[in-house]
């Protein structure tokens, strides 16, 4: 099933822009944007991997104090 929907375009600085409808809403913050002829189609970004995500995190700069060095207790399957 194919919806469409008529938009505005306008002007953000220099950019042309337009607003995506409710019922076309995207998951996430990031896109894919390719022309194909001319047509301009629109994707979900895949999600970026748990490394990529890590690598974006602040370092934690709290004290945790000295951890005790205690024996492996016996584990059981």
């Amino acid at each position: 099933m194919n919806i469409e929907r008529h938009v505005k375009l306008f002007k953000n600085g220099r950019s042309q822009a337009v607003r995506i409808p409710r019922e076309f809403e995207l998951p996430g913050e990031d896109a894919i944007m390719r022309k194909e002829g001319s047509r301009i189609i629109i994707e979900p970004a895949p999600p970026s991997s748990l490394l990529a995500r890590l690598k974006r995190l602040s370092p934690i700069e709290d004290d945790f104090g000295l951890i005790d060095d205690l024996p492996a207790e016996p584990f059981a399957f």
